[in-house]
């Protein structure tokens, strides 16, 4: 069968056929080129490479596989990059981290084990550990780098290798890019320095998820209204992650001491035996803790991720259902919330900024207005909200910031999105609630009847292997060389491409720069001021359609009505962009 093959993947699955991979894999190569020639091309036909998350792939053999040989190389050329980077430098370090997932314990050991055979001391976490905590310890640590073994919330086939640079912050470019190009340079798995140096591999443990831990009770702005709330129930899962223990502990921290969990899902397991996708945006998998929540007359429910950096939220509305609150809703509640907060405390002097992504809701940014914080718009990727506050560390001060993939972030010590310290700060937001009579439901409609009722939507579009990664890209170049000139009977009045770095006014014709990092990304901004965004995800095979329009909420008692209108309207423009 190999003459149905591509000789370029045959030629590089080949490879692998002999010394110095192990016979295990060597037999599983054997068989794909023999029986499984599609997925033969699916392991080999490319290179796994950075995107907004790092390494991403289907575990299995294979270059555009996630194995020991891949992480192995991938580790070899950033240690290489670190090494380059600090020439002559003798004490350089690294933390590392893994999630729940299957192998994640092993890549960790294995990326510890080269870094360590580098001359790389490395902190390696005895067990489990959210994503927010590595990017914490590089900071705290004062390493150059970091890696954290997970692939978020994608099914269990996937695992992954997010590396970061020694701000505590995803590599960014130029890094991406160089550490890309270091990567490339490790030809096999013969160029990896596989002696590993155990005498430079420490370990991290419960000592230091306390001074984490400490630092997240430290953005505590309401303990007083914690006091009087303690006994408001809240429901959390962590979807068999890794927020199993830090979370209830930081909730228990601020003061709450009616935390239930759920225990089939406390359970650490790399297979998410309870859920079809272990995805907090999925309301599947919100269901159990929905259930345990009724049983016991709770408030809020929350869940995160299995690297517990996203958080996904349920809330009871005025009929005392539950209901979910997609990503921008919950990050409109926490910005809310901090804004008022720093205001009441006196704590806004004018130097404070907030950030969030360009496909995240602008609710966020009118709310920034208010209190006269300043306010930035980056590319997706949480990775370039750290940037930000980076480029402003020690000038400016950092409140909060978010992204609408349910990714938050309160204060600066972490430099990624963090589960942990947001539902710390998403169920003192609830008590804040609570505390004048109101729940988080009701004060979201306050939001909107203040700042306009902002209604998003996403919409993802799966396209699976090489084909599917070929017709994401002819779909952006069609909708970029042949944009539509009016979505659902609304002009076009703006396009932003992310790509050219141009934003192009249909109006008058003129031109201005888009001062961003260069994306494949569009946006299209129409006359009743709808705005949709395209992108192709970064980190699965999927393109990204997302959708945000507006109305005025001008009697709260209204909100169903004018809900179903703004539903409609996204419909309508889905309909007309033919997705």
């Amino acid at each position: 069968m190999s003459n149905t093959i591509d000789p370029q993947v045959l030629a590089k699955a080949q490879e692998w056929l002999k010394a110095p991979y192990d016979q295990e894999t060597i037999v599983k190569v054997q068989q794909l080129i023999d029986k499984d020639p599609q997925e033969l091309t699916e392991s080999f036909y490319r290179s796994l490479e950075f995107g907004t998350g790092g390494l991403r792939g289907i575990m299995g053999v294979g270059t555009n596989r996630m194995n020991k040989y891949t992480v192995a190389m991938a580790t070899q050329g950033l240690a290489n990059y670190i090494k380059k980077m600090y020439p002559g430098k003798q004490d350089l370090s690294m933390a590392v981290a893994h999630d729940c997932r299957n192998n994640s314990d092993y890549f960790a050991r294995i990326t510890a084990e080269v870094m360590s055979a580098n001359g790389i001391r490395v902190y390696l976490f005895e067990s489990l550990r959210p994503t927010p905590e590595l990017s914490f310890a590089i900071r705290q640590m004062k390493c150059q780098s970091g890696v954290v073994i997970t692939a978020s919330h994608n099914p269990k086939e996937y695992n992954g290798y997010k590396a970061y640079w020694e701000d505590g912050g995803q590599l960014i470019s130029p890094h991406d890019k160089n550490v890309i190009a270091e990567v490339e340079k490790i030809k096999s798995p013969a160029d990896v320095n596989f002696n590993a140096n155990q005498s430079l591999i420490e370990t991290l443990g419960e000592a230091f998820d306390q001074i984490y831990l400490d630092r997240i009770k430290g953005l505590s702005l309401s303990p007083e209204v914690i006091q009087r709330q303690k006994n408001f129930k809240i429901v959390y899962t962590p979807i068999h992650g890794t927020g199993v223990n830090l979370v209830p502990k930081a909730l228990k921290m601020f003061g709450f001491e009616s935390v239930y969990g759920v225990d089939a899902q406390n359970v650490v397991d790399g297979n998410f035996p309870t859920v079809k996708s272990p995805n907090p945006e999925e309301p599947a998998a919100l269901s159990m803790a929905i259930e345990r929540a009724k049983e016991v007359d709770a408030q809020l429910v929350m869940a995160t991720d299995p690297d517990a950096d996203r958080v996904g939220l349920a809330v009871r509305n005025d009929s005392g259902e539950f209901v979910l609150l997609n990503g921008n809703q919950a990050a409109s509640l926490l910005m809310n919330y901090l804004l008022h907060k720093w205001n009441e405390n006196g704590k806004l002097t004018g130097k404070e900024f907030i950030v969030k992504t360009i496909v995240t809701s602008e609710l966020l940014f009118n709310m920034a207005d208010k209190y006269k914080v300043e306010k930035f718009d980056v590319l997706t990727g949480f990775k370039y909200i750290a940037d930000i506050i980076l480029q402003n560390e020690g000038k400016k001060y950092f409140i909060g910031g978010g992204e609408e993939s349910y990714g938050y972030l309160v204060g600066d010590f972490v430099r990624d999105k963090d589960a942990v310290s947001s539902c710390a700060m998403l169920a003192e937001t609830a008590a804040w609630a609570a505390d004048q009579g109101k729940s988080m439901y009701q004060m979201l409609k306050e939001i909107y009847h203040e700042f306009g009722f902002y209604k998003e939507k996403l919409l993802s579009v799966t396209k699976k292997g090489k084909a599917g990664a070929e017709e994401i890209k002819a779909m952006m170049e069609r909708f970029r060389s042949n944009p539509p000139l009016e979505i659902a009977g609304s002009k076009l009045v703006e396009i932003k491409d992310y790509k050219l770095g141009v934003s192009r006014s249909l109006k008058d014709g003129t031109e201005k720069p888009i001062n961003l990092p260069k994306s494949d990304v569009l946006q299209f901004f129409t006359e009743d001021g709808s705005k949709i965004s395209v992108r192709p995800s970064g980190t699965e095979p999927k393109i990204k359609f997302y959708f945000g329009i507006k109305s005025q909420l001008d009697n709260i008692n209204d909100f169903d009505k004018v809900d179903a209108l703004l539903e409609n309207r996204i419909n309508d423009v889905i309909k007309s962009l033919e997705i």
